[in-house]
């Protein structure tokens, strides 16, 4: 009963504000895909400063990571599912911030990349 009342509440607030779908866009998603400490760690500090950066509507960026047991971890990152960053933790200590700080400047640039081919109208809509 519950469920029908929010239901019906949230279709009549839906069509009392007219809100189409192509008019909401979410801004800069961080998505995670991480495991390990070293992936979570990695991911705090990018997503801090991912947070302060800004224009990033409708970009959306993951965190992928695989672990190798005796070896280490090898992590990547994609940004509107193209790889800008990848990296190797090995099983011991590894400067994490200082990665996640190489990754956001080649984010800062990519963003940017994207940005100027919205603006020249060369971006390619399949890909997103």
């Amino acid at each position: 009963m519950k469920y029908r009342i929010i239901c019906c509440f949230v279709a009549v607030m839906l069509s009392a504000c007219q809100v189409r779908a192509n008019d909401i866009e979410l801004g800069g998603l961080v998505l995670d895909r991480t495991i390990s400490r070293f992936g979570k760690d990695f991911l705090f500090y990018y997503s801090g400063y991912w947070r302060d950066m800004p224009s990033t509507d409708g970009v959306t960026v993951v965190v992928y990571e695989q672990v190798y047991p005796q070896a280490g971890t090898f992590l990547w990152l994609e940004m509107n599912q193209k790889r800008i960053y990848q990296t190797y933790f090995g099983r011991r200590y590894n400067d994490v911030k200082q990665m996640a700080e190489q990754a956001v400047l080649l984010s800062v640039n990519e963003l940017a990349n994207i940005q100027a081919e919205k603006m020249l109208g060369e971006h390619n809509t399949d890909s997103w």
